[in-house]
């Protein structure tokens, strides 16, 4: 019997995500406590900052941020946010690194919770990702509830070409 296999992976679609930024700005046009203001969101490829008046609006403007990017199925352990700062003009601006990819700690803690999990599966570490194979279907998807479950994997996982 052939093996079967699956790729652990941590990507983000940015389609999805410039959609929700797309989103949060258009409700930072309509929204009554925003108006006049000059809130913002901005995004490049491995970073998103929001950009408020004062820490309140900053809150605010996070909060309407996030429910577009649940709306979206991004999920929020995607981004890594940073120290928020003050910026130009006595804003307050805020960064959030945008996670892709598996790197080595977590690489290192997917190993270890699936190997002392005694599940008769083999993992191979490939670039960003990982492989995880085994004859059996049910043990593959027991690794990815195992996985799923985990309170040690501080980002999110998705599950490709499983076969």
């Amino acid at each position: 019997m052939a093996d079967n296999s699956f790729d652990i992976v941590s990507e983000i679609n940015h389609q999805e995500l410039i959609n929700a930024i797309d989103q949060t700005k258009r409700e930072l046009q309509t929204r009554f406590d925003f108006k006049g203001s000059n809130a913002n969101v901005e995004s490049t490829k491995d970073e998103v900052t929001l950009t408020a008046e004062d820490d309140s609006k900053l809150t605010q403007l996070k909060d309407i941020f996030h429910s577009k990017l649940i709306k979206r199925g991004i999920s929020l352990k995607a981004l890594t946010y940073q120290t928020q700062e003050k910026a130009a003009g006595a804003t307050a601006r805020q960064k959030a690194k945008i996670v892709a990819g598996l790197d080595q700690e977590n690489i290192k803690t997917i190993n270890r919770l699936i190997k002392d999990s005694a599940l008769k599966v083999k993992t191979q570490q490939m670039d960003q990702k990982i492989r995880v194979t085994s004859s059996s279907k049910n043990t593959l998807q027991e690794v990815m509830q195992l996985l799923k479950e985990s309170k040690d994997i501080t980002i999110p996982l998705q599950f490709n070409n499983y076969r």
